[in-house]
């Protein structure tokens, strides 16, 4: 019994589609290759990072939105979350506001 033979064509072909002729052995696809080649000598640039949020107009907001829902849970989430705050002082007259 004799093992049929795969014509060198249809491999041929069947490599062709697979891709393997893009992809040199061990290494990137060319297109990456070659745009990692321009990149060299090229000074490295780093990424940029927003800037940092000022952190009393957060805590502003957060009252806000504390005091525009003007439930009693919003209030004591914000006096737990800021104790020390000087908006703590007015969040805790306000929640004594509701609980009249």
């Amino acid at each position: 019994m004799t093992r049929p033979r795969f014509p060198a064509r249809l491999f041929g072909a069947l490599l062709a589609l697979a891709g393997l002729s893009h992809q040199p052995f061990g290494g990137l696809p060319v297109m990456v290759e070659k745009a990692k080649a321009d990149d060299k000598g090229k000074a490295v640039r780093a990424p940029v990072m927003p800037m940092a949020r000022d952190p009393a107009v957060a805590v502003a907001e957060e009252y806000e939105a504390a005091h525009r829902k003007g439930t009693r849970e919003a209030l004591e989430l914000f006096i737990a979350r800021h104790p020390d705050d000087p908006l703590a002082a007015q969040a805790r007259v306000e929640l004594k506001r509701l609980s009249r």
